[in-house]
C-alpha cells in the first residue's frame, strides 16, 4: 500500500516545506515514504548540523598533535610511541529526559562505539550531566535513572567511568542534559575510518539485531518537547552493555585480519545514516537488500528498518577475499553478520525489501545537499560587572562556607561516583573528585587526563567569556594535575536556534571557545551539537561542554589537590594583590544573596597561559606537592576541597581588605593554589616573579582545622560532613 506523501506528514518528519519543496527539486519525483524518512533523518539538526555548520567551520581544528579532527566518528591525537587517543563527546539528552535509564545507558554505548570503531580499547569515560532544580518533582527520578543507566552499561561493559560534573538549575527543569564522553587508545598505524573504497564489495552488518526500538530517534532529538512527551517514548533505544562488549571484541579482532576496508557505527538514524556516510564519503553507490537484515521483530517494513536505532550495530565494507575469516570472528562472539549489500559506482543510494525497490536516491546529495542555514541571530545583552563594594562583607564567614559546601552544586558527588565501577581495568591513577581524572596507559609510565567543564550561568551572562571560560578551566584543570594539555571534544547544548536570541548565544560562545582554543593550543578534534534543548518555549542556560585531554610523561609526576603533611606553605598563583574581586554570576551571589547577576569574570587568556604553564613547571619540578585550580565558590571552597581530601587543616591570612566577600568567594579566573614544603617556596616565588606571575604565600597547612581570619576555625571533619550529606540526603 503506498502511502500519499501529506503536509502532515511532511511535517512529522521535522521537514518545513521550503524544504520538502527542496528533496523534490533534488529527486524530480515524490519521495516515497522510506525516503520521505531517509532525508528526515539526514535532514535534521542532529545529523546534519543544518544551523551550526556555518560556525563550527571558524573553530581550530589542526595542530602538532592532531591525527584526525571533526568529520569522523572521533577525534584522534598522537600521543607517542606510536599511539594515539580517540576521543568524542556525544548528548542524549532527550532520550534521557523521556526515558532515563535507557536514554543514559545507550548514549554510554554510542559514544563508546563512536571510540571502538576507530579501532581503539576503549579505556576511559566521563559524564556531563544537569538536571532542573532539586524541588522539582522529577529531578529526583531522572538523577536516579540517569546514574544508574550511565553505571549499568558501563560496569557491565568493563569501562571506568571516572569523572564529570552534575548539577542542577531550574532551566533543566524539562529537557535535562546527559552527555557522554569516551576516551580510547590505539596503534597509529592502525586506525580504522568510515570512508569506502573499492566498487562491487560486500556491505556487511555486523552485531545485533534490527528491532522497533529507536525508530524517529534523531528527528526526535532535533526537536523541542511538549505536552506530548510521553508519546515519544517508543523513539528511546534500548541497549544490551554485553552485546556491545562482545562487538567490541569482535571488532577489535576482525581489524587486526586486515578484513575492514570502511566501519561505520550505526548510532544516529541507524543503517541510514551509516550507510550513506560510508558510501558519499567514498564517492560511491551503496545498494541493500533488506531481506538479509538480522531483526528481531516480525514484519518490520523498510521504513522501519532504515530508521531504526536499536543498539550494538556495524556496517562495514568487507575485503572480499577475507570474507570467511571474518565471518568466522563474529561466529564466534554470538554475533550476526550478513552480507546485506554492496558499493557500487553510481551515487545511488538503492534499498530494496521484498523484490521492490523502495528507496533510490542521490547519496550525496543526502548529506552534502542538506540544508545549511545562516541563522538570523542577536548580540546578546551583556550585563555591567557588579561592583564589589556594593557585596559587603559575609555576615558569618565559617557559616558562608558550610553552607556553601553543603550546597546541591557544590556538594560531594560521591552518591553518584560510587555507583560507576571507576577501577576496572585498574589503570586509575586519580579517582573522581580531584580537578582532572588521570588514567594511565596500561604497561607504560605515560598517562592521560581527562576533564570536562562548563559554567551555564557565565554562558548565559556573556556567551562570549563564558565560551572562552569554558575552555580555560578545562585547559587549567588539565594543568592542575600535571598534564599537558592536547585537545578537545566539545558538546554544544543549546534551545532553538530558529530564535535570533539563543541563536546568538550560540555564535557568540562558539567565538568564545575558538579564541581561546587557539590562544591555548587546544585544538577542538571532535564534537556535538544538541540545539532545540527547551520544553514549552523555555530553553536550558546554554551549556557548551568541553571535554579536554592531557598527556602525563609520568603517572607518578602527577599532582592531586590534597594537602600532603602538615607544616606546607600555602601559595595563590595567578590572584591579583588583593585575592579575589569577582562576585558577578558566582555561586556565592546565587546560593547565599539570592541574586543571579552581574557580568561573569573576565577571562584573560595570556595570563591563563603563563600561570598555567608556571604550575605545570612547578608541579614537574617537584617544587609543588599539591595543585587544585580555582573555581565554583572561589578562595574559600578552594581551600576546603584540599583540606578535605587530606584531612588536614591550614591558616590562612589574607592581605587587607574591606571586600571579604569578593575576596573569599570571588571567582576570579587563571588562580591555583599550590604547597610547597618549607624551602622550596623561596624557589617558587622567585620562579614566578621571573614569569611574571603573580604568586603570594598565604597560609601554612596543619592540624585538623581549617583557620580563616575573623571567622571560627573550622574542623575538617565538620566540612566533610557538611560537604557529603546533601547528596545522599536529596536522594533517600
Amino acid at each position: 500500500m503506498t502511502i500519499p506523501i501529506t503536509p502532515e506528514l511532511v511535517e512529522d518528519h521535522g521537514l518545513k516545506p521550503d524544504e520538502y519543496q527542496r528533496i523534490l527539486d533534488l529527486i524530480g519525483r515524490e519521495p516515497t515514504l522510506t525516503e520521505l524518512g531517509i532525508f528526515s533523518a539526514m535532514w535534521n539538526e542532529h545529523c546534519s548540523y543544518k544551523s551550526s555548520k556555518k560556525w563550527l567551520r571558524t573553530l581550530p581544528t589542526t595542530g602538532d598533535v592532531v591525527v584526525q579532527g571533526p568529520g569522523e566518528n572521533a577525534g584522534i591525537v598522537d600521543i607517542g610511541d606510536g599511539l594515539v587517543a580517540v576521543f568524542k563527546m556525544e548528548s542524549h539528552n532527550h532520550p534521557s529526559y523521556i526515558e532515563p535509564y535507557q536514554g543514559a545507558a545507550t548514549g554510554v554505548g554510542g559514544i563508546l562505539r563512536d571510540v571502538f570503531t576507530m579501532g581503539a580499547r576503549p579505556i576511559a569515560a566521563l559524564n556531563a550531566l544537569r538536571f532542573g532544580e532539586p524541588e522539582h518533582p522529577r529531578t529526583k527520578h531522572l538523577v536516579a535513572g540517569v546514574v544508574a543507566g550511565i553505571g549499568g552499561y558501563g560496569n557491565s561493559f568493563g569501562v571506568p567511568t571516572v569523572g564529570g560534573e552534575v548539577n542542577f538549575h531550574r532551566c533543566y527543569n524539562g529537557n535535562c542534559l546527559v552527555n557522554a564522553f569516551a576516551l580510547g587508545i590505539a596503534k597509529r598505524d592502525a586506525i580504522f575510518y568510515s570512508k569506502a573504497e573499492g566498487v562491487g564489495l560486500p556491505v556487511v552488518y555486523l552485531g545485533a539485531k534490527t528491532g522497533r526500538d529507536g525508530v524517529g530517534g534523531a528527528t526526535m532529538a532535533s526537536a523541542e518537547f511538549d505536552h506530548r512527551i510521553e508519546e515519544k517514548r517508543p523513539t528511546v533505544q534500548v541497549g544490551d552493555p554485553f552485546t556491545e562488549k562482545r562487538l567490541l571484541e569482535a571488532c577489535l579482532e576482525l581489524m587486526a585480519t586486515g578484513a575492514v576496508v570502511a566501519i561505520q557505527d550505526m548510532g544516529a538514524a541507524g543503517l541510514t545514516c551509516s550507510a550513506v556516510e560510508m558510501g558519499a564519503k567514498g564517492d560511491l553507490g551503496i545498494l541493500l537488500d533488506l531481506d538479509k537484515v538480522p531483526t528481531r521483530e516480525v514484519g518490520m517494513s523498510a521504513y522501519e528498518m532504515m530508521l531504526s536505532e536499536s543498539q550494538e550495530r556495524m556496517l562495514m565494507v568487507l575485503r572480499p577475499e577475507k570474507h570467511a575469516a571474518a565471518e568466522a570472528v563474529f561466529t564466534k562472539w554470538g554475533l550476526d553478520f550478513a552480507d546485506v549489500g554492496r558499493t557500487t559506482d553510481d551515487l545511488r543510494f538503492r534499498i530494496q525489501r521484498h523484490g521492490d525497490e523502495v528507496a533510490n536516491l542521490p547519496i550525496k546529495d543526502l548529506g552534502d545537499e542538506a540544508p545549511e542555514y545562516d541563522r538570523p541571530w542577536a548580540e546578546p545583552a551583556v550585563p555591567h560587572a557588579l561592583d564589589a563594594d556594593a557585596m559587603g562583607e559575609p555576615g558569618d564567614l565559617a557559616e558562608a562556607l558550610l553552607t556553601l559546601l553543603g550546597s546541591p552544586d557544590l556538594s560531594s558527588r560521591r552518591w553518584v561516583w560510587e555507583q560507576y565501577d571507576h577501577l576496572i581495568q585498574g589503570n586509575t591513577v586519580q579517582r573522581p573528585g580531584g580537578d582532572a581524572a588521570v588514567v594511565r596507559i596500561d604497561g607504560m609510565d605515560k598517562a592521560l587526563a581527562l576533564s570536562l567543564d562548563v559554567t551555564p550561568r557565565y554562558v548565559d551572562a556573556d556567551p562570549f567569556e563564558g565560551g572562552k571560560q569554558a575552555v580555560a578551566e578545562c585547559w587549567r584543570n588539565l594543568t592542575a594535575v600535571g598534564a599537558t594539555p592536547l585537545a578537545v571534544t566539545d558538546n554544544l547544548n543549546f534551545g532553538n536556534p530558529e530564535r535570533p536570541n539563543v541563536m546568538g548565544q550560540f555564535v557568540r560562545a562558539i567565538q568564545g571557545i575558538g579564541e581561546a582554543c587557539r590562544a591555548l593550543n587546544f585544538p577542538v578534534v571532535s564534537g556535538n551539537v544538541s540545539l532545540y534543548n527547551e520544553t514549552h518555549g523555555e530553553a536550558i542556560l546554554p551549556t557548551p561542554a568541553i571535554g579536554g585531554v592531557g598527556l602525563i610523561a609520568d603517572w607518578r609526576q602527577g599532582a592531586t589537590l590534597a594537602f600532603k603533611a602538615p607544616d606546607e606553605a600555602i601559595l595563590l598563583a595567578g590572584a591579583p594583590a588583593e585575592g579575589g574581586t569577582w562576585l558577578g554570576q558566582s555561586i556565592y551571589l546565587r546560593d547565599m544573596l539570592g541574586r543571579e547577576d552581574g557580568a561573569p569574570p573576565p577571562v584573560d587568556l595570556a595570563h591563563e597561559k603563563r600561570v598555567g604553564d608556571f604550575v605545570r613547571t612547578a608541579i614537574a619540578e617537584n617544587l609543588a606537592t599539591a595543585a587544585h585550580d580555582l573555581s565554583d565558590g572561589g578562595l574559600a571552597v578552594a581551600l576546603a576541597e584540599m583540606a578535605m581530601a587530606s584531612g588536614i587543616g591550614a591558616a590562612v591570612e589574607l592581605p587587607a581588605s574591606s571586600h571579604h566577600a569578593a575576596q573569599w568567594f570571588g571567582e576570579d579566573q587563571g588562580r591555583y593554589l599550590l604547597t610547597a614544603q618549607t624551602g622550596d617556596q623561596q624557589s617558587l616565588l622567585e620562579r614566578a616573579a621571573a614569569a611574571d606571575v603573580s604568586l603570594m604565600e598565604i597560609g601554612t597547612t596543619g592540624g585538623d582545622r581549617l583557620a580563616l581570619p575573623g571567622a571560627p576555625a573550622l574542623s575538617v571533619a565538620e566540612l566533610k560532613s557538611r560537604h557529603e550529606s546533601w547528596f545522599p540526603r536529596f536522594m533517600a
